[in-house]
């Protein structure tokens, strides 16, 4: 049975026993709730018989409490299936933590702590604490030594004896770890289990409080995440939410966060970290998505995925000029004064003669400017019946449909445009740069236009928040434009946590830095992450050589130099290949990426190299495995691999900005290993 409650599982055998003990508990568990689940599904389908047979002699209120009664049933019912996937849940890794707690009145005992709570039903007491839970919040916000927990009935001090942490995989230990700070981030957990170096200790310990930090902000209405490629943003910026759902439970639930990302499998990607945190599904969307709500499916544009694909494709010097004005902070700017203008220029007001009645331009003006809370479009109803009121005072009698009807024609007929598309057009005109307008009737949108005529309309019409969202979470910041961030603070009112790296854009025509987002977002919290531990040291110096960034500190973590292989032909780079993959499979490691620069290149790939565990990633998938991925660079951003393969590194294929930045994202996408193939000449990123 149970030690005594200290010097309780000092070691990893007797840790691996406990582990035992505890799992044959949940076994347990779960046994009696199928049990239970049995007893409630006989009792409900008796109860209904029952009522079948009897309904003819039962009265409304007989009727109303078989009701109550069938739905509670059902209803406990839903919650013991519920429960027991908890357990089965716990049964896989019933505990990640553990914090060893005295107080002045009691002897230190062990709180083990996990995704949910388990509790011993035989002696009252809880075998397992929700990390959510008041006590467990020690092991986020204290190292060893002194330490505090608030509950209803006050403050609880003592101290903290030990710390650790542990990786239980299919209710196996794999390892456990001794340690002050609490790290929460796979690769870092690794890295402690091998070393037992200080410095390396003392380096993770400081990683895991700058992301503490972030994550246990709880003041910030905008948080600004600018990390270095492998600097552990995604995983924070979730464990940011995690938290918040726990910090807040009473007034935000999953159902209330939205998370802003560049694809599908990203969702997908990241629904398998955040399970770990015992949180239900979180609502995701892309910006085209949000696009086409708000545009109410008016104009067809051209995504984002075609717009870089059209910049991979072929060099269009008036494209790309359009596309880096319009994702200018110059453009925001530009838009607002245009509105301002057309306020005080478009609206040219004249006296207005109803009848008898002369109403005077300064009335309507003033009426005008008086509504300036109101999107410009929208004001003109509201003039008008302001100026019906003024008629009916005058002559001191209801006005006739045709007086009403005159006035509300009248009034939108003093403003010069009554469409946003011609607004829009027009604002070309005024700023003296009509060229960079390429909207004829019919067409297809450009993505750069978007988003601008999104903001006039919002500022013009108005457009219907989304009121139900009490944290958004945008991800990729660096491939939205100001123009974009301003709708999003205009659409969304709630909180704000936006996640990226300045060095991984996909388009370097249309990147924001976190200085841009700060502009649009003056309250802002800004943190900049530079240490880099995802990938190995030989791989960030590799990726360091395509594009340098100064700030970069990798985590003295090694592995095999990236090996860049030369080929004789195409079809040698393709046998090449296949041994890479087969070499892959023998490894012992979980995923390997192959990415291409375009899709188009992944699909031609895709059909020389496909077989049993190989798969294609495409801008339609939606869910991420593991094993051989094909894909492009711009749909690999924000995954990870154990190791990336980059095939067709030539000259040919990569030669501009917008290719070094998809080849600086492929090689970072890489933890521990990483190879290039070419065939021809080598590009003059990597020649260098």
């Amino acid at each position: 049975m149970f030690q005594e409650p200290y010097g309780m599982n000092a070691t990893q055998q007797e840790e691996k026993e406990y582990l035992e003990e505890i799992k044959e508990k949940l076994t347990l568990a779960v046994r009696r709730i199928d049990d239970a689940v049995k007893q409630f599904s006989t009792e409900l389908r008796q109860k209904k018989q029952y009522i079948h047979e009897n309904q003819s002699g039962m009265d409304e209120a007989d009727m109303v409490a078989a009701d109550q009664s069938i739905n509670r049933m059902a209803f406990t019912g839903e919650a013991a299936v519920a429960r027991k996937r908890k357990l089965l849940k716990l049964s896989q890794s019933p505990y990640f933590g553990r914090i060893d707690f005295a107080t002045a009145k009691t002897a230190a005992a062990p709180v083990y702590i996990g995704v949910h709570a388990f509790l011993d039903e035989t002696q009252r007491k809880n075998l397992i604490y929700d990390w959510r839970a008041p006590i467990a919040s020690m092991f986020y916000d204290f190292e060893l030594g002194e330490a505090f927990y608030t509950t209803p009935s006050g403050r609880i001090q003592g101290q903290i004896e030990r710390k650790r942490q542990y990786k239980i995989r299919d209710g196996r230990l794999e390892f456990m770890i001794e340690n002050d700070v609490n790290i929460h981030d796979d690769v870092l957990q690794r890295e402690l289990a091998k070393s037992s170096d200080d410095k390396m200790k003392n380096i993770v310990a400081t990683i895991q409080r700058d992301q503490n930090a972030v994550i246990r902000n709880e003041t910030a209405s905008v948080m600004v995440i600018q990390g270095v490629a492998g600097s552990g943003k995604t995983s924070i910026a979730l464990h940011r939410i995690a938290f918040l759902l726990y910090r807040f439970r009473d007034t935000i639930a999953a159902k209330d966060i939205l998370i802003i990302s560049p694809n599908k499998v990203f969702a997908d990607y990241i629904s398998n970290v955040l399970p770990e945190l015992g949180e239900e599904h979180i609502p995701e969307m892309g910006m085209e998505e949000l696009a086409a709500d708000l545009l109410e499916n008016r104009y067809p544009f051209q995504t984002f995925f075609e717009q870089v694909t059209a910049l991979l494709e072929h060099h269009d010097a008036a494209f790309i000029e359009r596309i880096r004005f319009k994702s200018s902070f110059e453009f925001l700017s530009k838009l607002n004064q245009y509105l301002l203008y057309i306020e005080n220029n478009y609206f040219a007001v004249t006296e207005l003669r109803v009848g008898r009645t002369l109403v005077p331009g300064a009335f309507i003006q003033q009426k005008f400017k008086a509504y300036h809370r109101v999107p410009m479009l929208k004001r003109f109803a509201l003039v008008a019946q302001d100026v019906r009121n003024f008629v009916r005072d005058a002559v001191n009698r209801k006005l006739t449909g045709q007086e009403k009807g005159t006035i509300g024609e009248a009034i939108p007929r003093m403003f010069k445009f009554h469409n946003v598309l011609d607004l829009y057009r027009d604002f070309y005109r005024w700023m003296g740069r009509p060229e960079l307008c390429r909207i004829d009737h019919g067409q297809r949108l450009e993505y750069a236009d978007v988003f601008a005529l999104l903001y006039l309309r919002l500022r013009l019409e108005g457009l219907p928040g989304y009121d139900q969202v009490k944290h958004l979470l945008v991800d990729e910041m660096q491939d939205y434009t100001p123009v974009q961030y301003a709708v999003l603070s205009r659409l969304f009112q709630c909180r704000k946590t936006i996640l990226g790296d300045v060095s991984q854009t996909v388009n370097p025509y249309s990147a924001s830095s976190a200085e841009t987002i700060e502009r649009v977002f003056p309250q802002a919290d800004v943190v900049k992450l530079f240490r880099s531990y995802r990938s190995t040291i030989e791989i960030t110096s590799f990726a360091q050589r395509i594009t340098p960034n100064p700030d970069i500190i990798p985590l003295e973590r090694h592995g095999p130099e990236p090996a860049v292989v030369r080929c004789g032909s195409p079809a040698e780079e393709l046998e090449t290949i296949r041994q890479l993959m087969t070499a892959f499979h023998r490894s012992g490691n979980h995923s390997l990426g192959i990415i291409c620069k375009t899709l188009r290149q992944a699909e031609r790939a895709y059909e020389a190299l496909q077989g049993p565990g190989v798969h294609l990633l495409t801008a339609e998938s939606s869910s991420f495995q593991e094993g051989v991925i094909i894909t492009s660079a711009h749909l690999a951003k924000g995954l990870e691999f154990d190791e990336v393969l980059v095939p067709f590194a030539s000259a040919r294929f990569y030669k501009t900005e917008v290719d070094k930045s998809m080849l600086y994202v492929a090689c970072t996408r890489a933890m521990h290993q990483l190879t290039l193939t070419y065939s021809g000449e080598l590009t003059s990123f990597l020649s260098a």
